[in-house]
């Protein structure tokens, strides 16, 4: 049993403090992004190495090492969107009204370049682990990409909870992007095909005669479709899934008031206003 236990749990930590790192880190003043981008690039290239060596190792340490190698390439590119410094050659809203393609071109120009530094990530890793027998490390990247497609595109056609709440105040023009409504056409299929990927995934982790490494590396993968698969149902389900991350985003309202106080003490302004203001977000 804990040939499981232990994925699982490695798993759920991992997506939880990694996003909450993440969430953290853009919240702090912007003169701090060039050092957290640099060094979620020394991890990037560090977990790059580290997919290559581990793409020949088939032991369970081999499936640890790969998989968390590949989230740390996930990172790089969330860090580096989250930013702002690999996003699109759009930086603004789209027009109050715009629909139908015009809407979805504003949309693509506000992500391309994010979408091709994925890509190109993408061919990184699978060109690292090329007919090597440890793919954990090319799958979980795999699977995050495509089920961030998956929430995007959910997101974009319109969904009840949009998540905008993550969103750090440099890319909130991103939110002209995104739909409130209870359902779109896309979303039943979402979830049924990450359901079905998911089962699939959990009885390939217990299929009698696993190895050590595929009992893990499979148990990875079904865990990290699950929480991409409950994840979208958070998107229409009224549940408070901010709840998960409030200690971070609780942080980076403190620096952001912080950040306001010292500006508005450099202009000679009052700051109870602002303190005001942060105290009843948090009343309510």
């Amino acid at each position: 049993m804990s040939d499981h236990i232990i994925p699982v749990l490695y798993t759920l930590f991992l997506w939880w403090f990694s996003t909450g790192l993440i969430v953290w880190l853009d919240g702090l003043p912007r003169r701090t992004f060039r050092w957290s981008l640099t060094g979620a690039t020394v991890l990037a290239v560090l977990g790059l190495y580290g997919l290559a060596i581990s793409a020949q190792d088939t032991s369970v340490s081999g499936a640890f090492t790969a998989f968390t190698c590949g989230l740390i390439v996930w990172g790089w590119n969330e860090i580096s969107f989250l930013m702002a410094f690999i996003t699109g050659p759009r930086r603004e809203a789209t027009p109050a009204g715009s629909t139908g393609w015009l809407r979805l071109r504003h949309a693509v120009e506000a992500i391309a370049y994010h979408e091709l530094a994925i890509a190109a990530s993408a061919a990184l890793v699978v060109a690292l682990t090329w007919n090597a027998p440890n793919q954990i490390g090319t799958w979980t990247f795999m699977v995050l990409w495509a089920m961030r497609i998956s929430a995007k595109l959910n997101v974009f056609l319109g969904v009840p909870n949009l998540g905008s709440e993550f969103l750090p105040d440099h890319l909130k023009y991103l939110e002209s992007f995104f739909r409130k409504r209870p359902m779109n056409c896309l979303f039943p299929v979402s979830v049924t095909l990450s359901t079905i990927a998911a089962i699939l995934l959990v009885q390939a982790a217990g299929a009698p005669g696993n190895s050590g490494f595929e009992t893990a590396g499979f148990t990875f993968l079904a865990t990290l479709v699950t929480l991409a698969l409950l994840e979208h149902w958070l998107l229409v389900l009224p549940l408070p899934a901010a709840a998960l991350w409030n200690w971070y985003l609780n942080r980076r309202a403190d620096t952001r008031a912080d950040t306001c106080a010292d500006t508005c003490a450099d202009n000679g302004l009052t700051t109870l206003p602002l303190s005001q203001a942060v105290s009843t977000q948090r009343r309510q």
